[in-house]
C-alpha cells in the first residue's frame, strides 16, 4: 500500500464540525441515494445528516475516532455536500473550511503541495462537506 494514503482517513474533522444541509430529494424518501433513516428535516426543502444539527455537531455516519483512523459508513451514498467538499490542498488548492475543521480538533492545516495516491483515495475518503458559512453546510 502506498504511502501517501489520502488525509481523510486519518481526519474526520469535517464530519463532525459543520451541519451537512442538502436538497430533501437527496434522501431516499425523495428519490435519492441518503438513507432517510439518517437525516432529519430542517425545513421543508432542506434536510441535514443526523447529528450535524446541534451545538457539537457529528454525523451519524462518521465512524472512527477523529484525527486518528475514520470513515464514512455512506461514503458511496453521501450527500452532495460531502461529495463536493475539498481538502485543504487538492488540487493544489487552499481550504479554509477544511482547515477551521481540523484546527477545532487540533489537527494542523494541510499542505497544498501533497501528493495523494488517488488509487487508495477514492476508495477510503471520508468525504466532508463543503461550507459557504462556519459550523454550516449548504448547497
Amino acid at each position: 500500500m502506498s504511502e501517501n494514503l489520502n488525509p481523510c482517513v486519518s481526519c474526520g474533522a469535517c464530519c463532525a464540525y459543520f451541519r451537512v444541509s442538502f436538497y430533501w430529494a437527496e434522501s431516499e424518501d425523495g428519490g435519492g441515494m441518503v438513507p432517510s433513516s439518517l437525516t432529519e428535516p430542517v425545513t421543508p426543502f432542506l434536510s441535514c445528516m443526523q447529528g450535524t444539527n446541534c451545538k457539537t455537531p457529528r454525523c451519524i455516519a462518521l465512524e472512527g475516532e477523529i484525527g486518528q483512523s475514520v470513515s464514512c459508513s455512506i461514503y458511496l451514498n453521501r450527500p452532495s455536500p460531502c461529495r463536493e467538499f475539498d481538502m485543504s490542498g487538492e488540487h493544489g488548492i487552499h481550504s479554509e473550511t477544511c482547515d477551521r475543521a481540523r484546527a477545532h480538533y487540533g489537527l494542523p492545516a494541510l499542505p497544498v503541495n501533497f501528493a495523494i495516491d488517488k488509487s487508495v483515495s477514492d476508495i477510503m475518503t471520508v468525504g466532508c462537506n463543503r461550507a459557504p458559512e462556519q459550523g454550516t453546510i449548504a448547497t
